[in-house]
């Protein structure tokens, strides 16, 4: 890739966005009000906002290696702080996608050094769901439920945070799971309950 390239690229954004508003960046930098945390994987072949079609200011965007939240990742708990406490996003998605190298590196046994321990959280999934996944034989539906199930798992994660609990007595806010199919280009709702979900993990997590 050209680097050079990607500069001419933003000049040509700029000047897209100006002759429709000439006034648009300067909106920008006033501040940003999301009504969405979208969690998704850094995969390079899934950019959250355009296969959303939302644009900038609309959506508070996290990206890591298989769309992980694990409570010791600052990283992730800081980001879901912010959005949900902060600038008071009332939806929180967590979007996997099939075909995901992370979630199929933790299928495979194999030492992959600094990974190992973030790929583990993977894994943890699959142990808890081991009598469903074992039960499927052929391994690409194998491989693409798994996708779903930590989906799910990483769901539950968001309601097991204080952050979340305190604003889901407040206010109105959901947490969704969602799935990119890269070989559609279709986002698929697992049409996750999370009411039912939060009376579940409450009954165990609750901080209050």
């Amino acid at each position: 890739m050209d680097l050079k390239q990607i500069f001419d690229n933003n000049q040509d954004w700029v000047k897209q966005k100006l002759d429709v508003d000439a006034n648009y960046f300067e909106n920008l930098s006033k501040g940003q009000s999301p009504d969405i945390l979208y969690i998704g994987c850094a995969d390079s072949r899934v950019t959250a906002e355009e296969l959303m079609g939302v644009s900038p200011g609309e959506a508070f965007v996290h990206r890591n290696i298989a769309n992980m939240v694990p409570n010791t990742d600052l990283s992730s708990m800081s980001v879901i702080e912010y959005a949900v406490g902060h600038l008071k996003v009332n939806h929180v998605v967590v979007c996997g996608h099939y075909y995901c190298g992370g979630v199929k590196a933790a299928m495979e046994p194999a030492d992959l050094g600094i990974l190992n321990p973030w790929l583990r959280n993977i894994r943890d999934v699959y142990r808890t769901h081991k009598e469903e996944l074992n039960g499927i034989a052929d391994e690409e539906a194998k491989y693409k439920r798994l996708v779903e199930l930590n989906v799910v798992e990483q769901c539950k994660n968001v309601i097991k945070t204080a952050v979340f609990q305190k604003a889901a007595l407040d206010r109105e806010i959901h947490v969704h799971g969602w799935v990119f199919d890269i070989k559609t280009g279709k986002l698929i709702d697992l049409e996750i309950h999370d009411n039912d979900i939060l009376k579940e993990v409450m009954e165990i997590y609750r901080l209050s």
